[in-house]
């Protein structure tokens, strides 16, 4: 009878180990699935946007450089691309007005991506505050009008910038594609990380210096969307003829 009681006691503190160890599991995955998640909401507040319904959203960040942007835009022309988001820095657009203006000359929409391309999830709130301001004016002496996007500069926010964003009357624009053309992987790498999209995805891409790729990648990518049947669209076209995918960020 002792021998069977210790067995069942074995018994209990080994499928007892097993069961924490599959809670422990469970709850390392849905962290780092909260962790990881692209999508940003306050509980019946403001919303940031990172995917719609219907088409492809392709999005350009713009923060630095000198070289990458005209080519892109020619070669968005060549592919016969009439509408891409542009989400610029006031800084950047201050140095190239040529470039805004050839932007908002081709149709495409331009967004806004702070003024000093800072890490607002780094920063206090008025400070967040100062930099939408300063880049506000800078578009507004560059004579860009009806800007209604907002992107953090770096990707990283919290539902602070929600809430000031509101304030501001700007919709806040996330991604639900990340090409990772910034990191170089080369041609085929972008292409194929691009080539995940479906029906309703907005795509991140940069025209700043660092991303050297990705106006290779172009021409090979768009064929690679057409083939799927999907037309291109700028965000706002998204986001106003469908519902916008968003959850809650705490």
């Amino acid at each position: 009878m002792k021998f069977f009681m210790v067995l069942q006691a074995k018994n209990i503190k080994h499928y007892s180990l097993i069961l924490l160890t599959a809670l422990f599991t469970a709850w390392f995955l849905f962290v780092q699935n909260i962790l990881h998640s692209p999508v940003f909401s306050t509980e019946d507040g403001p919303k940031a946007v990172y995917k719609g319904e219907k088409n492809v959203a392709i999005t350009f960040n713009i923060g630095w450089g000198d070289e990458k942007a005209a080519p892109i835009l020619e070669t968005l022309k060549k592919e016969k691309i009439k509408s891409a988001t542009f989400f610029l820095s006031g800084s950047w657009a201050e140095r190239h007005p040529d470039i805004v203006d050839e932007i908002e000359k081709e149709g495409y929409e331009i967004g806004m991506l702070g003024y000093d391309y800072k890490d607002y999830s780094d920063l206090e709130d008025q400070e967040i505050i100062r930099d939408i301001s300063k880049a506000q004016e800078a578009f507004k002496k560059l004579n860009v009008k009806n800007i209604e996007l907002l992107r953090a500069p770096t990707g990283h926010f919290d539902k602070r910038l929600l809430k000031i964003s509101e304030k501001f009357g700007y919709t806040v624009v996330h991604w639900s594609i990340d090409s990772k053309d910034w990191t170089n992987p080369g041609v085929d790498r972008i292409v194929h990380n691009v080539n995940k999209a479906q029906k309703g995805d907005i795509i991140l891409l940069h025209a700043s210096d660092s991303a050297k790729q990705t106006n290779k990648a172009l021409p090979e990518l768009i064929d690679e969307l057409r083939s799927k049947n999907l037309n291109f669209v700028n965000v706002s076209e998204m986001i106003s003829n469908s519902s916008a995918s968003s959850e809650e960020i705490r």
